[in-house]
């Protein structure tokens, strides 16, 4: 190749080397913007992680709640029907003894029983009338005991029936405490539903923005690679170009010796006086003047 085809063919090498670069540069500019954007949205990512982690501790804090609400509730309830059953055993048994109730009432039996034991022990009894009269007050305390245990029995199922109320206002606010935390938890789940769906948006976006980057680095990889091979290809144009000029040079050096040498040869000859330049010139030769 002729040095004037190697200079056009250089030329036109530099020009795409100019291009090369600025395709070069705004690849190179892509990439940072492509890693940029994957690295902001895997940040939002796992700032949306975080936030999942900790909703979803709030949920199944919730629903732990929940569960031990629950269990309290059905104890409560439980319990209340095992009140209800009381009540009811006790009504029949009420009911029983109802039945059986004197006519008289509590407070005359208790003062028929007094006014016999005060004539027993105050009046002059034989053993018979003694004896009618302790057996008379046995038969109004058999009487009196049955008015004792319809008191009793009122008593308990009074007793009862507070409890069972304060069971039902316990289960109540058992299940209105679960009901409120239920839905909260719901509300929870559903949040962490909505960040989870948000956090697959932003990292379906950043693995699209990490596929882009790595596309355009492995193109910008290909423009740095033709980018190098044309400035080889540039350099050894202009390496092959300076060679032969050094080569030119040399000729052109080894040319104006010989014709200096001739001249300084044809003066010597002549007898005229040589300049210093020519007289080394001619000693390096190993020529003198006798020659």
């Amino acid at each position: 190749m002729s040095k004037e085809q190697r200079a056009q063919k250089s030329e036109e090498l530099t020009q795409k080397l100019s291009v090369l670069k600025d395709q070069q540069e705004k690849l190179d500019a892509e990439v940072r913007e492509w890693r940029e954007k994957r690295d902001k949205l895997n940040g939002q990512v796992k700032v949306l992680r975080g936030e999942i982690s900790e909703i979803k501790t709030e949920r199944n804090r919730l629903n732990e709640k929940v569960k031990e609400l629950k269990k309290q509730r059905e104890e409560a309830r439980t319990e209340l029907h095992s009140k209800i059953e009381e009540i009811r055993k006790l009504d029949q048994e009420i009911k029983a003894v109802m039945k059986k109730r004197p006519s008289k009432t509590l407070r005359t039996l208790e003062e028929e029983i007094k006014n016999i034991e005060w004539k027993i022990q105050t009046s002059s009894l034989d053993l018979k009338e003694e004896n009618e009269l302790v057996e008379r007050v046995r038969q109004l305390e058999v009487q009196l005991n049955i008015h004792k245990r319809i008191d009793q029995l009122n008593q308990k199922i009074l007793e009862l029936r507070t409890e069972t109320k304060a069971l039902e206002i316990k289960a109540r606010r058992y299940h209105e405490e679960l009901t409120e935390n239920a839905q909260k938890s719901q509300q929870t789940h559903a949040k962490m539903l909505e960040k989870i769906k948000e956090s697959k948006k932003f990292k379906i976006e950043a693995d699209s923005m990490h596929k882009l980057f790595l596309q355009t680095k492995e193109r910008a990889k290909s423009i740095r690679e033709e980018f190098l091979k044309v400035s080889k290809q540039i350099g050894m144009f202009r390496a092959e170009t300076q060679r032969e000029e050094n080569e030119k040079k040399r000729e052109n050096e080894s040319a104006l010796r010989k014709e200096l040498e001739k001249q300084a040869r044809e003066k010597l000859k002549r007898g005229e006086k040589l300049t210093w330049e020519e007289f080394q010139l001619l000693a390096e030769k190993g020529m003198t003047a006798e020659d």
